[in-house]
């Protein structure tokens, strides 16, 4: 197609095959082509037969790709350890990028891919989905404009059950480091409900592009399932401007919870709520008037259709770029600082038969408590909870808003 974006898709298992499955749908609507695909076993896509029927070149390497072949835009959506080097190297052969979420394990990656990015002129876009909706968008600059008046305090609790399948469709699922010792850091904070934590960040931010600076990180880390990393987690952060930022999450329970949330300010509350339009936020003010905002997760593929147009444009319009993704990043980090991760009780860990499900007994209403409460579990006296050390950004001198 002329005048269409050239794009290559690494990684087309998992959420990759999203990608893979909108482009083939919709290329010529989008005025994009698929210039590759790179993916060790692109036969076990479900959409494989496509691929060969559209004549569209398989690689096995990022490598082998970018040898005899040039994209305009690389969409990445591979294993987290991968995230830092696949960016650069891409960066490095002509490609803007489209990493999917997180950006990557560690603050030294995350440099790497800023100064990469900087020297290259090329863009990088991190895939969390609500920070490229319009309604989002709306949102935010209603916030930094101050019609609710000074944000006070945010909360989210997300409550997914994943099943044993989930832990097994890969070999870094539920993983802290690969066995080559490359940081991965996989978990529910850092992962299923990562879009959720990063939202409460980038709505904080002061410019359509960036996310609030952190302070400080408690967190308290768990698990049920047979995983090196955590599957429950409770954190409190506060940010440079003293407002808290709570959250709550777990995939060891049997029924689904969230996300909800609320985000307090001077003189209105937001809610996330459901109507028969399918609206999703609710702001509340404090004479009694209403504002509602649009359901964001209409838009989840938005940053696919923003990164193509910012592409042939040849601008970075880009609202969630590396910097904006830092605080995330750097809050995962502080949280796996902050605690062990504890197992829970061997006495309160079900399993449902039916479902696959492993589930701890009463979490789920520990974890609403605690989000009614504003508190941590282990300030409620749970038996089985345990408090974390609290993480200081300042102390630990990390400039958290910019290139570390």
């Amino acid at each position: 197609m002329e005048n269409s974006v050239s794009i290559v898709l690494i990684g087309i298992g998992g959420y990759g095959n999203t990608y893979l499955k909108k482009l083939l749908d919709e290329s010529q609507q989008m005025k994009a082509r698929i210039a590759g695909v790179v993916d060790i076993h692109p036969e076990r896509s479900e959409n494989y037969d496509r691929i060969v029927e559209n004549n569209i070149p398989v690689f096995a390497t990022i490598e082998e790709f970018y040898a005899s072949n040039e994209a305009e835009l690389a969409i990445i959506s591979t294993p987290i350890h991968h995230h830092a080097s696949q960016t650069c190297y891409a960066l490095e052969h002509g490609s803007n990028v489209l990493c999917e979420k997180p950006m990557c394990a560690s603050v030294e990656e995350a440099n790497k891919i800023i100064e990469a990015r900087n020297r290259t002129g090329k863009f990088v876009a991190i895939g969390f989905n609500w920070s490229y909706s319009p309604a989002v968008h709306t949102l935010k600059q209603d916030i930094m404009s101050g019609i609710f008046g000074k944000p006070k305090r945010m909360k989210t609790i997300v409550n997914w059950p994943r099943d044993e399948e989930y832990y097994k469709r890969n070999t870094w699922a539920g993983r802290l480091y690969s066995d080559e010792g490359d940081a991965i850091l996989d978990s529910v904070a850092n992962n299923a409900t990562s879009h959720f934590l990063h939202h409460m960040f980038y709505l904080l931010g002061s410019k359509k592009d960036k996310s609030v600076r952190l302070h400080t990180v408690t967190a308290e880390l768990y698990r049920a399932n047979p995983i090196e990393s955590f599957d429950t987690c409770a954190v409190t952060v506060t940010t440079e401007e003293d407002i808290e930022v709570m959250f709550y999450a777990t995939h060891a329970v049997k029924d689904s919870l969230g996300p909800q949330f609320i985000y307090e300010f001077e003189q209105a509350t937001l809610y996330s709520t459901k109507d028969e339009n399918g609206n999703e936020v609710i702001a509340r003010f404090q004479d009694g008037s209403e504002k509602v905002y649009p359901d964001s997760e209409k838009d989840h593929l938005q940053k696919l259709t923003t990164c193509i147009e910012a592409t042939a444009k040849g601008n970075h319009d880009i609202p969630c770029g590396p910097e904006a993704a830092l605080p995330h990043l750097l809050c995962i980090t502080a949280m796996h600082e902050s605690s062990k991760i504890i197992p829970f009780p061997e006495t309160l860990i079900k399993r449902d038969e039916e479902t696959n499900v492993t589930w701890v007994e009463g979490l789920n209403e520990t974890l609403v408590q605690c989000y009614e409460k504003w508190c941590l579990p282990s300030e409620i006296a749970v038996d089985w909870a345990q408090g974390g050390e609290t993480i200081d950004f300042r102390k630990n001198k990390i400039n958290n808003g910019n290139q570390i």
